[in-house]
């Protein structure tokens, strides 16, 4: 079901500080903030040859991430995403296997559509997808 690794999340408390340090000390190609309203956050894209790194910082008081900070001050990974065909189909599968889809189908930060998956029904680990 699930396909290519799409990016890895990192939670930051400071968007800038950790761009520059990515551009400046890795020397990675990273992009401009956008912010996702929908989703509480600012990211900003860090370009690699076989997937990304996403950076994320929270997008007001009520942002999810917000509490991730509050739990991890120097910040630290948020989730893992990897590619599906049809979310859609994905969702329907994993919850007949008894994963937790947690909330409903969004429009992720490339514009696609992507879902969440509960970290305690994966390792401990927060698993996005995104629709290709």
């Amino acid at each position: 079901m699930i396909g290519k690794l799409n990016h890895i999340a990192i939670v930051v408390p400071d968007l800038e500080a950790a761009a520059r340090l990515w551009r400046d000390t890795l020397g990675a190609q990273v992009s401009k903030p956008v912010e996702l309203p929908e989703h509480g956050v600012t990211t900003v894209f860090i370009t690699l040859p076989n997937s990304k790194t996403e950076l994320l910082h929270p997008l007001g008081d009520n942002s999810p991430v917000a509490k991730f900070l509050e739990r991890n001050p120097a910040g630290g990974m948020h989730h893992i995403c990897y590619e599906v065909e049809d979310i859609k189909a994905a969702a329907a599968k994993l919850k007949a296997n008894g994963a937790r889809v947690l909330g409903d189908i969004k429009t992720g930060a490339h514009g696609k559509p992507v879902l969440f998956l509960h970290p305690r029904d994966f390792c401990g680990t927060l698993i996005e997808l995104e629709e290709i």
